[in-house]
């Protein structure tokens, strides 16, 4: 019997991943292979990368100091993340809260919101996933997040939000193939009038293989004011750089009045989380005491990390490295999903890219399926060809998220594998369909 819960994103897989080490793009596993990393959001600048190694080594010296003491790291790590990652932005940033995770990040916006307006309920997007904790879970509408178990029959269904939750349209349109829909196109008065009475409206820039344009951002924000809804940019995945730029929402002419960021920003060194409030958001809380605290929040390996990617970034120039490789792989996928019968739509930015297959509703799967899905079965044949591609957890989504320091020809070698690996999806494909 084993003594450690397991879980993993390609439920019902039989493959088991077992990493001893890890250098660049590469893992090592435990029978000697070397295996390509194509989807690990936190890896942005793959393993072992030697800054972010001789970081953690001096951070590890440090006192283990807890958010409610001063410690002079982590005023300068956000001092660095305002002058660096907002450099464009001194007319809107106010001041940076560092957290955990980024589900940990967005319920303490999401709480935040509701205690400035005096409001509980909450609007996100269509196919959102924002965290497993508290209010971020309330506001992942993607079912198979809450709590589904895989091999199993039968299954409850999730259960129901503390607090309401509106659900707003996904924006239309993607690289290739057709959005699959739960709601109807909604209008900007419609979303308008469930917007009105929240207290935030959290929308994010991947989740669910959504990847929406400055216009929809724009609709949505303004949707928001007028409501008094607080608008939050979940920069969680796409923020630091994955999505080609320091921000998705720089895409648009609006500004949040929060950014919740995570993931990427540590340099996979740590985990880590933030939340950043608009000026307009810092004057607001009008010098009262934010109090929530937590023991682990800011902690000098985490500041550590952060601190080292943001250099490495800029030294490197890896968000013009991400924006450039983006572009080829959007070519490249493009030319994948026309060749393959079984995709059914491509859509991505930068560094982050979906993959989705014919078969059931997104909504219909709950991950508490006795068969192994076919996104597994596809995810298990790139790992034989030495890629690793995630699934999304759900039956028919593939998703893409590389390292940003991935040669180009790494990269075409995770092409190629996703290339070969879909042949298992339209054997599928053609079966059904005869």
């Amino acid at each position: 019997m084993k003594r450690l819960l397991s879980t993993g994103l390609n439920a019902g897989s039989d493959t088991v991943v077992e990493v001893v080490g890890g250098k660049g793009a590469w893992f090592e596993l435990s029978d000697g292979r070397f295996v390509l990393d194509g989807s690990n959001t936190a890896g942005v600048l793959g393993h072992a990368h030697p800054d972010m190694v001789e970081a953690v080594r001096s951070a590890a010296g440090h006192p283990a100091v807890s958010e409610g003491w001063a410690y002079r790291d982590r005023e300068l790590a956000a001092e660095e993340l305002i002058d660096t990652a907002f450099a464009d932005e001194k007319e809107w940033i106010g001041a940076v809260r560092f957290g955990l995770s980024g589900s940990e990040i967005n319920d303490l916006a999401l709480s935040l919101a509701q205690a400035v307006t005096g409001r509980a309920p909450i609007a996100t997007r269509e196919r959102s996933y924002h965290g497993l904790t508290g209010l971020s879970r309330d506001v992942t509408v993607q079912p198979h997040w809450h709590g589904g178990i895989s091999r199993l029959t039968g299954g409850v269904l999730p259960t129901a939000p503390t607090t309401q939750v509106r659900v707003i349209a996904a924006p239309m349109g993607s690289l290739w193939g057709e959005r699959v829909y739960d709601l109807a196109a909604e209008s900007p008065d419609e979303i308008r009038a469930k917007l009105d009475g929240t207290a935030a409206t959290i929308i994010d820039y991947s989740q669910g293989g959504i990847y929406h344009d400055g216009a929809y951002q724009d609709m949505v924000a303004n949707s928001a004011k007028s409501a008094g809804s607080l608008w939050i940019a979940d920069e969680v995945v796409t923020g630091a750089g994955r999505s080609g730029r320091w921000f998705a929402f720089q895409g648009g002419q609006t500004r949040p009045d929060i950014v919740t960021m995570g993931k990427a920003l540590a340099g996979g060194a740590s985990p880590i989380g933030a939340v950043i409030l608009s000026k307009e958001m810092v004057e607001r809380l009008g010098g009262g005491a934010w109090q929530a605290y937590s023991t682990f929040r800011g902690h000098p390996i985490a500041m550590a990390g952060v601190r080292t990617y943001l250099r490495v970034l800029e030294r490197d120039k890896l968000l013009a490295r991400a924006a450039e490789l983006g572009g080829r792989i959007g070519q490249r996928l493009l030319r994948i999903a026309q060749k393959h019968p079984s995709v059914s739509r491509i859509d991505g930015r930068g560094m982050h890219w979906t993959i989705e297959l014919h078969g059931p509703h997104w909504k219909d799967w709950r991950a508490d399926t006795a068969d192994v899905p076919l996104a597994s079965r596809v995810s298990t044949k790139a790992f034989d060809l030495g890629v690793v591609i995630g699934t999304s957890g759900e039956e028919t989504s593939l998703f893409l998220a590389p390292p940003l320091i991935v040669s180009d020809s790494d990269m075409d070698q995770i092409l190629d594998a996703l290339d070969e690996a879909l042949l298992v999806a339209d054997a599928e494909y053609e079966r059904k369909a005869g």
